[in-house]
């Protein structure tokens, strides 16, 4: 189905729509890259950020090119491939993405380029793109969003692993190349000639997806993250909180004092780790439809047959609309209100509809 545009809200008793209070600055203090006036598109609200936009063995500059690479012949300008034509839905939200990207990325000031972007920001980008030479693809993994099983499938394609089935405790690191182990002319190739692709997900569903792995699983995160929301923003928390109980309207406080391009990787706006303006993506893939966008991409790069995208395991519970409509209307209006601006391009430019949280819905 066609995306429900990105309209303001209505709000009951007189309140301001939330799509009008993203149109105005956040409350309290000033936030870095927020300034600007908005920009609005046909159907898509959009807050346009100002500014914003490793050692392993050299690898070949030029690897040899693969005779018959299948998304090759299907390309029809960068960031548009040719589809099923029986796929409409697919085809709709592709075509709704790289028409808003297209429109959106060729604003002036905007990146055309990795290198036009400030150092930090072009840091974290190539420090997100994995590379597959032998299969000649580069992949900008996005924490939240099935980054961990595509890199199982990379280290299957490597060699590394023999099967995206072997239980094993994910390594993020070895046995994996990144761009920004590369030297720069072996970029720039490399981001000319190969298949770039990305997966996407309804921002404020990773949200809540990071928030309930990270602060009720990891103790890691308890301790460096859960402990300072608590101290900072729970009256009585006491010097030594333990972390393990933050609440998501303390995890919504915290993102909003947060600049968007120093978060940590799990809650970082999907435009600030992949630069889709910069990097001019083939295909931009949807979690709602995980699986089938997953095998469509290995089918593009003619991965072997035997290698398939990892089936969701059966205990795995995501976060569903549910859980997240429950979650929202439990938050202060207020608060989403000053969150929402930090993901609003990555609800414009992956056609993702902003949360209806009227009292009316709330109440359904």
């Amino acid at each position: 189905m066609f995306p429900r545009p990105l309209t303001p809200l209505a709000a009951p008793n007189g309140a301001e729509p939330l799509g009008r209070a993203l149109r105005r600055p956040p409350l309290g203090r000033a936030r870095a890259g927020l300034g600007g006036p908005p920009l609005l598109l046909p159907g898509l609200l959009l807050m346009i950020e100002r500014g914003i936009l490793a050692e392993m063995k050299p690898l070949p500059l030029h690897p040899p090119n693969r005779e018959g690479v299948a998304w090759r012949g299907t390309v029809l300008r960068p960031g548009r491939l040719s589809l099923d034509a029986g796929d409409s839905d697919l085809q709709v939200r592709q075509d709704v993405r790289n028409r808003t990207l297209r429109a959106v990325c060729g604003q002036p000031g905007m990146p055309r380029d990795p290198w036009d972007l400030p150092v930090g920001q072009r840091r974290t980008l190539l420090r997100h793109i994995l590379v597959s030479d032998r299969y000649r693809f580069l992949y900008c993994y996005v924490p939240k969003v099935a980054c961990s099983n595509w890199k199982r499938v990379l280290k299957v394609l490597a060699g590394v692993l023999d099967s995206v089935d072997v239980r094993l405790k994910m390594d993020h690191r070895n046995d994996l190349v990144f761009l920004a182990d590369l030297r720069p002319e072996e970029i720039r190739y490399r981001l000319q000639h190969y298949f770039k692709f990305l997966f996407v997900r309804d921002p404020l569903e990773r949200l809540l997806s990071a928030y309930r792995n990270k602060f009720g699983e990891i103790r890691e995160y308890q301790q460096r993250y859960g402990a300072e929301i608590v101290r900072r923003y729970r009256a009585g928390a006491g010097p030594s909180p333990a972390g393990d109980d933050v609440t998501f309207p303390e995890f919504l406080r915290y993102l909003v004092d947060e600049d968007p391009e120093r978060m940590n990787e799990h809650w970082m706006p999907v435009y600030h780790l992949c630069q889709p303006c910069a990097v001019r993506y083939d295909f931009v893939g949807s979690y709602e439809r995980l699986e089938a966008d997953a095998n469509q991409v290995l089918e593009w790069v003619q991965a072997p047959p035997h290698v398939r995208f990892p089936a969701r395991q059966s205990w795995y519970r995501p976060a569903s609309p549910e859980s997240l409509h429950y979650h929202l209307c439990s938050a202060p209006r207020a608060l989403l209100q000053d969150v929402l601006p930090k993901y609003i391009l990555d609800f414009s430019l992956f056609a993702y509809p902003l949360p209806n949280v009227t009292r009316e819905a709330c109440h359904q």
